[in-house]
Order: C-alpha cells, then structure tokens, then sequence
C-alpha cells in the first residue's frame, strides 16, 4: 500500500513517470494493431492503412526489414518482454539500457492477471533504424501476437496467429512455460484431428500443428526448383520460468542442450515422429533455446506491479541482460528473406496482403495454399518495386514543381523508364516460373501505362497555354459572334443577329461559371464538361479555321512575293 502512495506522489509532483532507459527519453510510437479480430465469427481481418502507415514511411518503405515477433500461450509474458526489447532498442549503445529501479515499463500493453490482454496481430509504429558490421542499413520492427488456448478462442485462432506471425518474421520467439514437453512434438501429429470450429482450444495442439503445417510447407518449396533456400529463418524456443538449473543451466546454452534433446532422433521412435524432427530441421535456417528464470514473486502476485526493476528478480535481469541482446545486437539480426531476396518495407505489405487472404476462410488453409500465396506475394513484391522505381524516375522529370515538358520528351522518357522496371522486375527472384510471372509482368505493364496516364495529365496541368484554351475559347467564340451581330444587325438581319446574340451570352455566361469554379473548387464536374466542350469547339472549328486561314495567307504570300519576282 505504501508502495502505492509513493508512486502516485511521483507522478502528483510532475516526476516523469515513464522514462524508458536509463537516460529517461521516453518512448517513440505506439502499439498499432495490423490484423484484427472479429471475435464473433473468429474471422481476422488486414488493416492495411494501419499497415502501410508503418512499412510505406520514406526511411522504411525501401529499406531492408528485421521483423522479431513473440507468438505463444495467453498470459505467459510476451508483451512485457517485448517492453524489454524497446528499452533495448531506445538506448543501443548504452550498457545499462534496463533502465533504473524506478521506471514503470511501457511500451506494448500488458498487465498482470488471468485474462488475456492482446488480440489480432500488433507492430510498434516506428521502425527503428539500426546499421549492420557491414555497414547495411536495416528497419528493426517488432511484432506482439495474441496469446492462445484462451476461452474465447478457436484453435484455428490460436493457429491462424502463430502461422501468419511465423510467415511475416525473420526471428520467431515462442514463449513458453517450465519446459519443452516430449508431448509438444507428439501433438504435430493431430492435424487430422482438430477440429477448428471447437471453441476450446486444445493446448499447444495448434501452435504445433502449425509447425507440421510448415514443415510440410518447408518439403513442398525444398521439391519447388524456383526456390531458394530454406523457406524459414530463425525460431526460437523461450522457455520461462524454468525450474531446472541443475539440469540445464539458464541462458542460450542450457536452452540448446534442452533442444537437442527434445528433438534427439532415436530408433525407437515412431517412423513420423523422426520424419517430424528431420522436417523442423530442414526448414528453419535456425533452431534455438533459451532457457529463462521466474521473474519472482512480487511479479506474479502482485495486483500493482507495472514492471519496475526493483520487483523483479536479479537472475531474471541478468538474464534478459545476455538475451535481448542475443536477439537484437546489430551482429545478431537476421533480416527477413523469402526465396533468398531481401525483404523491404515495401515488400513486406504485399506479403501480409497474401498471406491473410488464405487465413480467412473457416478451414486452416493446406500448404500447397500457402505456398501459392507466397509466390503471389513474391511476384507482386517485385510489381511495386518496379513500379516504385518507374515512378521516382518520372516524377524527377515531370513531377511536383518541376516545369512543363514537351509531349514527345515525355513519351520518351516514359519508353526509357518503362523499360528500366520492366529489367529491373526480370532481374529479381521470383516464385512460380516464368509462366507464372508472365501474369504479373502483364500488371506492370498496366500498371507502368496507367501512371504514365497520370503522369501526362499532371504535366498538361503545368502548360499555360492548355490552362488558358478554355477562357480563350470561350472569349473568341464570344468575340465573333459579337462582330457576326454587328455585321448582321447593318444588313437588317434582326433575327439572325438575335440568334447569334445568344450564343455569344451563352458563351460570355459558361466563361462566368467556368472562373467561378476554377476560383472556389466547387462543382468541379461541371467545370469538366465546359472544358470539354471548349476543347470541342476547338477541334472541330476553330482550330480548323485557324489552320485554314494560315494556309491561304501563306499562299497568298506566296503568290504575291512571286509576281514580284516577276515583274
């Protein structure tokens, strides 16, 4: 109670109550849920303006990404360690980046209790930027999954969860509790088994169904010959609250020792177990552990706690001391690939656009699916990077505030730009064989014609004299008909002089609602139509007259300069 009364006179005296590091520089972004959850049909669903308001920011989008996500059990902790990772992240540089006794952990939300706190898929909404020993440029993001075996999901929500996190990260953590159980790689062997439309999730059935999922996956892209590589990168085994120290020692190589047993291959092991343990192996680049103490009772127990070090026991702080950084020193980020390329920010939405699509369905989706989804993904990944690069290129010659460019200039810089993202989508590694990127080398060919469309409209904006056709249009119009009227009007042809006033006060009147709305922006549409109608009367009349006219003077030039010649 008293430790109560001491934080609330903190924060009633103006004492910052957050800081993050040992510097106190507080947080920067937030938590920023990516997929949802509608919890009464247990469907999940992309928000991709959440989405591209992280991966499409200018020192994200292009940049090569480390995605870290933690993916596990309900109420195990994985949103407090993520916490850990941002402290970790805000002060890189600094020894002792946990901060002091006094600082509550924020960051990702969490709290303390039996109720589940996280839903859908989260990523913190700044990237932070980190430089590898080979001097490569990379965006860290982190990723907060929601816990499964809760009793409000299905254990095709608990699977939906850790199959999309594990296929969008570069380094899985799968958090669990006091060991790896022999039984956890037993249940591999349910699929046929689940039933996803039961409510009550059988425990860890579903995450490790989603490794059979994958390694079944991981034998259908090992056979794919357009693959490279293995189809996944690092996961990781944390196991909290581990109670045997005399048996395996804390830390990474307790947690590796632990490992290699659970995954030991013995003759006396069914045919499938063994087949099991050879696939994990054969699709993961890296299999570790990591072995964790209990944080201590004051964590677990008490109602208050907000992750103030002083709470927490001195060998789980040692501990995170050797593990975060395990995960997140700039010699130890793994940076996500798919078919051995590079992932960018950019990329990345293209991949979680395919990737939730084949999880929306009522059925967890079969491998071959998802190896199509990645495919699809992968192609379309080289689509917006071409297309990316064919509109930066363009936008230097005839975008923003650079001036007008002449038509046949602009087509050829389009033929040139074209031509670049169509070599540059043929030089990346792509999925599914050259038929199958045809399709997509099609779209960006589309694509390439459908900016360009733009990319004239926009330079036709900057041309004055395209500005002023239609109030120059319409003052002609007016201004000959003025001069019919009067000539009309001297031969007492009333009537038709009437007439031809009409047209020239229609035309005075169009150029009056045409200013106007140039002037406010409102009724744009019909601003549109009066264009079109002065371009009309351009086309078929006046520009004609004009060329006529120019034609029969200079003819008449002509003759006139020859008789001079002649006489």
């Amino acid at each position: 109670m008293s430790d109560l009364k001491h934080r609330k006179h903190k924060e009633s005296s103006g004492i910052p109550s957050s800081p993050v590091s040992a510097k106190g520089v507080r947080l920067k972004g937030e938590p920023v849920q990516v997929i949802t959850v509608d919890t009464d049909n247990h469907s999940f669903h992309l928000d991709e303006k959440a989405l591209e308001r992280v991966l499409l920011k200018n020192h994200v989008q292009n940049k090569q990404v480390v995605v870290v996500s933690v993916a596990g059990a309900f109420r195990k902790g994985k949103s407090f360690l993520l916490d850990f990772f941002l402290r970790y992240l805000n002060a890189p540089a600094s020894t002792d980046w946990l901060g002091d006794d006094e600082s509550p952990l924020e960051g990702f939300t969490w709290r303390g209790g039996s109720e589940r706190d996280t839903t859908g898929i989260l990523l913190w909404s700044e990237a932070f930027e980190c430089q590898l020993p080979d001097g490569t440029e990379v965006s860290v993001l982190l990723m907060d999954t929601q816990g499964a075996f809760d009793s409000e999901s299905t254990v095709k929500d608990c699977a939906t969860v850790f199959a999309l996190s594990t296929m969008i990260s570069s380094v899985q953590v799968y958090n669990i509790t006091s060991n790896i159980q022999e039984d956890d790689l037993q249940h591999l062997q349910v699929r046929n088994t689940i039933n996803t439309s039961y409510i009550k999730p059988i425990p860890k059935a579903a995450i490790l169904y989603c490794l059979q999922l994958f390694t079944e996956y991981g034998r259908l892209a090992l056979d794919e010959q357009s693959i490279k590589g293995k189809p996944f990168q690092s996961l990781m085994f944390l196991v909290r609250d581990w109670m045997y120290p005399y048996e395996h020692e804390y830390g990474d190589d307790g947690g590796k020792n632990l490992l290699e047993k659970r995954l030991q291959i013995s003759k006396k092991q069914h045919q499938e177990l063994q087949s099991l343990r050879q696939h994990i192996r054969s699709c993961f680049d890296k299999i570790s552990g990591y072995l964790m103490p209990h944080p201590g009772l004051n964590v677990a127990t008490n109602p208050i706690f907000d992750g103030r070090l002083k709470d927490i026991e001195p060998f789980f702080k040692e501990q995170l001391r050797v593990l975060v950084p395990l995960l997140l020193a700039p010699e130890n980020l793994v940076i996500k690939e798919i078919n051995g390329s590079k992932v960018t920010g950019r990329e990345l939405v293209e991949y979680f656009k395919a990737y939730i699509k084949i999880y929306e369905g009522d059925e967890l989706p079969q491998p071959k699916s998802m190896l199509l989804a990645t495919a699809e993904a992968n192609n379309l990944a080289a689509v917006a990077i071409a297309k990316a690069l064919y509109s930066e290129e363009m936008d230097k010659i005839c975008g923003g505030d650079e001036p007008y460019l002449r038509p046949e200039k602009l087509e050829s810089a389009h033929e040139n730009f074209k031509l670049l993202a169509l070599t540059r989508f043929n030089s990346v590694k792509k999925m599914g064989g050259e038929d199958f990127s045809k399709t997509y080398a099609d779209k960006l060919e589309a694509d390439i014609i459908e900016e360009y469309e733009k990319f004239v409209k926009h330079n036709n904006s900057k041309n004055i004299f395209a500005a002023a056709q239609t109030p120059a249009v319409l003052f002609t119009v007016s201004f000959i008909c003025y001069i019919i009227s009067g000539l009309l009007g001297f031969v007492y042809l009333d009537t038709i002089a009437s007439l031809v006033n009409m047209i020239m006060g229609l035309a005075l009147l169009l150029l009056c609602i045409w200013s106007y709305v140039r002037y406010s922006g409102n009724y744009r549409e019909v601003g549109k139509k009066i264009d079109d109608l002065a371009e009309l009367i351009w086309d078929k009349v006046l520009e004609r007259a004009y060329n006529m006219v120019l034609t029969q003077g200079t003819q008449m030039a002509l003759k006139n300069s020859t008789g001079k010649k002649k006489v």
